[in-house]
């Protein structure tokens, strides 16, 4: 016999089912969420309040029923008496978001805004729309390839080299975006790769064929100044490489490219190409210092491996800069909270070397209120309130031409 195919319900179709059928213990499980006040409530929170009623032999048919399902793949709750909302990701790349009354039993589903929205109430009690950020992706996400399967979820950048090859294949004319980017590429000023002698894709093409003639006739280990004149003569500039062999290879990567685009050889030419200079990693909580740290309220192992990823990541962008051909300083900040209440340690100072490297320090902005810098540190699930002030105070001190890593 085979088995049809049906519709699967939505989250807030299982809340509703549950309510029907096992109103009491759905609302005894509920109740124990706002029992703990306003708030947000991890995973491990929901399931644990679960188990308690289940123990209580209140809610044994709710562990096989669907709004278990429900529970299993939340990501969050926020609890709002009278209500409480629920983030749930049944699969990657898929949210969806429901709000229960609990005093009223009624159940609506969110939109991510709405969800959002709610959210913020969590701060002051009702929802300010006068200072929302929104961003419209719409024109860009227009003609903008969209992952459709899981499975492309983490594997971003393969799916869009996938898509721009596969493109450039089939119209030669999609190359001119690339030449179009290496004539603009600058940093600070300086002209990178490719410089305006270079108007066209077949003047990109020819200067390419005589750059490759002109590399493969010297010895691989020659220096970029030895060709470099040569190089700008034929509207190439600094970025293919430090010597012969570095910048032959990327010229025939570029190369094959403009003759037979494929996803492998587009990933590794892009990867070569000298963008990154200065990297931002922000990481707001805990005591984030150098030593003294360790033991402290959410102080522990982030703050170890962020210092060791700083280090490994500025020795790496060093060696990159200069098999580029370049003579670029890196820099990396590490932007955190100022806490000029630092009890021994180091996180009231607002600018520190970190030990082990050159380029790579510590910024430090205070949290603040109407009433001026808050002096004492507070915890990680408190600081929602004030990260809209951190990030306009934070904004200054960066540099442009930046990459952003945001730790929670």
């Amino acid at each position: 016999m085979v088995s049809k195919l049906g519709r699967v319900p939505s989250i807030r179709e299982r809340v509703e089912d549950t309510l029907s059928e096992h109103r009491n213990e759905l609302v005894a499980l509920l109740s124990r969420y706002m029992g703990q006040g306003k708030g947000i409530l991890q995973p491990h929170h929901l399931l644990d309040e679960l188990s308690n009623v289940i123990a209580e032999e209140h809610g044994r048919k709710l562990e096989d029923g669907p709004f278990f399902e429900v529970l299993r793949t939340a990501q969050e709750a926020i609890v709002l008496p009278p209500f409480v909302a629920i983030a749930v990701r049944p699969r990657p790349g898929v949210w969806e978001y429901v709000r229960v009354n609990v005093y009223e039993l009624s159940v609506e589903q969110l939109s991510v805004s709405e969800y959002l929205s709610f959210k913020e109430e969590l701060v002051d009690g009702h929802f300010n729309d006068q200072y929302v950020l929104e961003l419209d992706f719409e024109p860009f996400n227009a003609s903008f390839p969209r992952a459709s399967r899981s499975s492309s979820i983490g594997n971003g950048v393969q799916f869009l080299n996938r898509h721009l090859s596969s493109i450039m294949f089939r119209n030669k004319d999609c190359l001119e975006p690339l030449l179009d980017f290496l004539r603009a590429h600058k940093f600070k000023g300086h002209v990178l790769m490719v410089n305006d002698r270079i108007q066209s894709l077949s003047r990109l093409q020819s200067s390419l064929a005589k750059a490759e003639e002109l590399l493969s006739k010297l010895h691989p280990e020659a220096l970029f100044f030895e060709f470099a004149y040569k190089f700008q003569e034929l509207g190439l500039e600094k970025g293919w490489g430090d010597t012969a062999k570095r910048a032959l290879e990327m010229i025939h990567l570029l190369l094959d490219i403009l003759q037979a685009p494929d996803p492998s050889t587009l990933e590794t030419f892009l990867g070569r190409i000298p963008m990154v200079f200065n990297v931002v990693i922000v990481s707001p909580h805990g005591y984030f210092g150098q030593a003294n740290v360790l033991g402290l309220p959410d102080t522990g192992g982030q703050i170890v491996y962020i210092l060791d990823q700083v280090r490994a990541l500025e020795n790496e962008m060093l060696l990159r800069i200069e098999r580029q051909g370049l003579s670029v300083e890196p820099r990396i900040l590490v932007v955190t909270r100022l806490i000029p209440d630092a009890k021994g340690t180091t996180c009231n100072q607002r600018l520190e070397r970190i030990s082990g490297t050159q380029y790579t320090h510590i910024l430090r902005v205070p949290f603040r209120t109407e009433k001026g810098i808050l002096r004492k540190w507070i915890s990680r699930f408190d600081v929602w309130p004030y990260l809209e002030t951190f990030a306009k105070v934070m904004i200054g001190p960066c540099y442009s031409n930046i990459y952003v890593i945001c730790m929670g």
